[in-house]
């Protein structure tokens, strides 16, 4: 599922982590410079850094697996250090993303050599929105931000790499979900354009499920 990056608020799989030692740590959807115009009206979270020019966001390879694992599990122990445990340790461990990697599902973001944060992108989301057609959307999960990189715009480039994906994969939308009690991070989603397309119970919880078009207009 996706992550986002948040201090003070609880986060959901497929929400989408970008840590930092702010209220809000993260600058979720790619959109701190491409807001949709609609949206501007209203106040969100997002960073003020631009991201760096030396930043490339490429496919993960198979040599990206322990990097990756890296930012999971380090986004995971401060989420959990919060009281707000993300992932389990099957969900992130090794063989999991090796599969993933191995599925090309992974992208990942660079400075020079360091890998600063990653996203996994799919075509698929059988699981949270069963009823929609095959071959008409894309979505985000595991979306993480190493803190060194935090506030700089590296989780917005990846969602609006994501986005480019799912353009050039010829879906209508991109899609994800988050926890319909996450206010700080929906409305990080509204600020970057994404509608809300319904609110759904999953076990004891609920969850807003949200669209945005891979074409932007």
């Amino acid at each position: 599922m996706g992550d986002v990056a948040i201090t003070d608020l609880a986060v959901h799989p497929n929400s989408h982590y970008e840590p930092s030692t702010a209220a809000v740590t993260m600058a979720h959807l790619g959109q701190e410079q491409s807001f949709e115009q609609g949206a501007a009206q209203k106040t969100y979270i997002s960073v003020s850094q631009p991201v760096p020019p030396f930043m490339n966001i490429e496919q993960a390879q198979p040599s990206d697996v322990p990097g990756i694992v890296s930012v999971l599990l380090e986004a995971e122990q401060w989420l959990a250090s919060k009281g707000k445990s993300l992932w389990s340790a099957t969900e992130i461990g090794p063989e999991r993303v090796l599969r993933d990697v191995g599925a090309g599902l992974f992208h990942v973001a660079r400075d020079g050599l360091q890998l600063a944060g990653v996203v996994k992108f799919e075509l698929e989301d059988a699981h949270f929105w069963p009823e929609v057609p095959a071959g008409n959307s894309a979505f985000v999960h595991k979306l993480a931000v190493r803190r060194a990189w935090a506030k700089m715009g590296v989780s917005t480039e990846l969602l609006s790499h994501a986005r480019l994906l799912a353009k050039r994969a010829g879906r209508a939308h991109l899609r994800l979900d988050c926890m319909a009690d996450r206010e700080g991070l929906r409305n990080l989603y509204e600020g970057f354009g994404f509608t809300l397309h319904s609110i759904i119970p999953k076990g004891s919880a609920s969850y807003a499920r949200y669209e945005i078009q891979a074409s932007s207009r």
